[in-house]
């Protein structure tokens, strides 16, 4: 649905997006992960057409971006910007006419959008007078409202509690299950893995990784173990290239500096009678995100 060539955006003494590719397809959700400028707002501001490559191309439907189609996108800036005098439904209508999208059906389904995100408040609540989780579910509930076909959503999660952070992915689930395309931004590991079809890492503008999570994570070691039931009788020191040991209740997650040395440990392990559980784990996004920016950082050291 939307494509993404090869696109680069230089800015003054600064290329804050470098050949840039990838795809984003109908009810697929893509998580866009990277440090602080490392060009995640800029790409979106491109898509919106708000900035211009320099090189490149961005295309929906095969079709070059043009500002017709924008009524089609719905988005949500991570610098939040809702009218503070106005009630609940006056903005949710507001943006629903900005998106060309009929009053008489945004005001119908906005009691809907109320109770799927649990706003505490009502249509005629001043957006001043609720807290600033529920003016972040009112904005969220203004990018949504016109039915878009493609949404993107940066750092949707900030600021909220666990509760509303469920409540989100749920609905980023619904709009996938609609056929809507998603795109979102987000320094939380965790969510992006819970949600995301694939991921696209940036490091200081470049694309590091693309692809399907499960692919990218299988093409990196397994350097964490997890034990439990053993320290009574053997302390980690006593494996070969343990770099870190963390207590996970009612055991403990080893990393090592290989894959090789986390396999031994396992071995070694499965000889004491103690050993309750034992697992070489996968590693996460957070571990794969940390082990790119370090070897980074060594590059241009």
């Amino acid at each position: 649905m939307l494509s993404v060539k090869g696109v680069t955006k230089k800015f003054p003494n600064l290329i804050a997006v470098k050949n840039l590719s990838f795809e984003v397809e109908q009810g697929e959700v893509i998580g866009l992960v990277g440090q602080n400028g490392a060009g995640k707002s800029t790409t979106f501001k491109m898509i919106l057409n708000f900035l211009s490559p320099d090189a490149g191309e961005i295309t929906i439907q095969s079709k070059k971006l043009s500002n017709d189609f924008l009524d089609n996108i719905g988005y949500l800036p991570e610098e939040r910007g809702l009218y503070l005098d106005m009630t609940i439904k006056q903005q949710v209508l507001y943006f629903a006419q900005l998106h060309n999208y009929s009053k008489a059906k945004a005001s119908k389904e906005l009691p809907d959008w109320l109770e799927r995100l649990a706003v505490k408040g009502t249509e005629r609540t001043l957006i001043k007078n609720l807290s600033k989780g529920n003016q972040q579910k009112v904005q969220l509930i203004t990018t949504l409202i016109h039915k878009p076909k493609i949404v993107i959503l940066d750092e949707p999660f900030s600021g909220l509690d666990p509760v509303n952070i469920s409540l989100l992915i749920r609905v980023v689930k619904q709009l996938k299950e609609e056929g809507v395309a998603v795109i979102f931004s987000s320094h939380n590991m965790n969510n992006v893995t819970e949600v995301s079809d694939k991921i696209l890492m940036l490091v200081n503008g470049e694309q590091k990784l693309y692809g399907p999570i499960n692919q990218i994570r299988s093409n990196f070691e397994k350097n964490k173990i997890y034990l439990e039931g053993i320290f009574n009788e053997m302390q980690p020191t006593v494996f070969n290239g343990v770099v870190h040991q963390k207590d996970d209740f009612p055991g403990k997650v080893l990393t090592f500096d290989s894959e090789e040395n986390a396999r031994k440990a396992i071995e070694l392990a499965k000889k004491e009678p103690s050993l309750t559980g034992y697992r070489l784990l996968e590693p996460t996004l957070d571990d794969i995100f940390r082990r790119i920016i370090k070897e980074e950082a060594m590059e241009n050291a």
